[in-house]
């Protein structure tokens, strides 16, 4: 096992210079900034259309599938429908990104301080902690862009919230901060499992690909990234689908205890399965996995080219 540890050891990130302390952390805040304009810029079409299906009435649809809900957003409100609520995430997604890089990279260090190859549990467990940081902002920033998607007029005319500052004023003025963190504890599970499988399975694939071609990290070309960065996509997705499709259902529920459809995870999660089948579970998965590639291979390779960059001239 030593002699493992010792020919792997070389390829963790040695060939791009570690600063100390909070340069680094500057370094990869910025990176992951970087990664997470990408990633909504890509990704906000896809996740509009899939929260749509996600919330949509069961008994009264107003989508037939997922082409229907496209095309019915062009017609009624033209490309822009599907950027609704973009500012928030265009914000908040490029500071979750930048938080879990930052932990992420913070933890490989903490297990690996002389560049020791991390095991599996390790990576796992650094994505994990990287995705419950990131739920502090994440949480928040889904919430507000769910509650903007799933308003579908065109001219802007009787919507509840004229936008993410209005929104964020409407719910904190009635319901305060639990009421900004609505679905907060589903949340922060799907971050903990997603990012656990999504990390690792990147990190795993670069691993593996140094080893087999024994290129240093800043020596793999932009489509194994992006290969990478995709395969880490659909790791995540495929394992937290579920529990994105309660914590839409949630953060989309009433705010008045009153007028709610669910009274939390557990009631969410029987009524669906008591309503709609399993097949709730996995509404919208289409336009989720169309978006897991594209997006989050721009997430990776706009992280590692800035890494790169930064890190060389800093």
């Amino acid at each position: 096992m030593a002699s493992e540890v010792t020919t792997a050891a070389p390829l963790l990130k040695t060939d791009i210079k570690q600063k100390q302390g909070g340069s680094q952390a500057l370094i990869d805040c910025a990176s992951g900034t970087v990664g997470g304009i990408l990633q909504v810029l890509v990704g906000q079409p896809f996740d509009t259309v899939k929260v749509r299906l996600q919330t949509q009435s069961t008994t009264n649809p107003v989508y037939k599938n997922m082409m229907d809900c496209v095309r019915q957003t062009r017609a009624k409100e033209g490309l822009k429908g599907f950027y609704k609520g973009t500012t928030t995430p265009l914000v908040g997604i490029g500071a979750c990104v930048s938080i879990q890089f930052v932990v992420l990279e913070a933890m490989k260090r903490f297990y690996s301080p002389h560049g020791e190859s991390l095991t599996n549990s390790q990576f796992y467990l650094a994505g994990a902690a990287s995705g419950i940081a990131n739920s502090v902002v994440s949480g928040p920033v889904e919430h507000i862009r769910t509650r903007l998607q799933v308003q579908t007029s065109s001219t802007g005319t009787g919507l509840y919230f004229k936008g993410p500052v209005d929104a964020i004023k409407q719910i904190y003025s009635r319901y305060g901060i639990a009421g900004i963190y609505k679905g907060q504890g589903i949340t922060m599970a799907r971050e903990f499992q997603g990012y656990g499988a999504y990390f690792l399975a990147y990190e795993w694939l670069v691993k593996k690909s140094m080893e087999h071609s024994g290129r240093q990290r800043s020596e793999l070309p932009a489509w194994e990234v992006c290969l990478y960065g995709a395969s880490a996509g659909y790791a995540m997705w495929m394992t937290v689908y579920p529990l994105d499709a309660i914590k839409s259902k949630l953060q989309t529920d009433a705010f008045d205890p009153a007028h709610r459809k669910y009274s939390g995870v557990l009631d969410c999660a029987r009524k669906t399965l008591a309503v709609e089948g399993m097949a709730g579970f996995f509404r919208g998965i289409g336009p989720c996995l169309l978006r897991a590639a594209p997006s989050n291979a721009a997430t990776f390779m706009g992280f590692e080219v800035a890494m790169r960059v930064l890190s060389s001239n800093s």
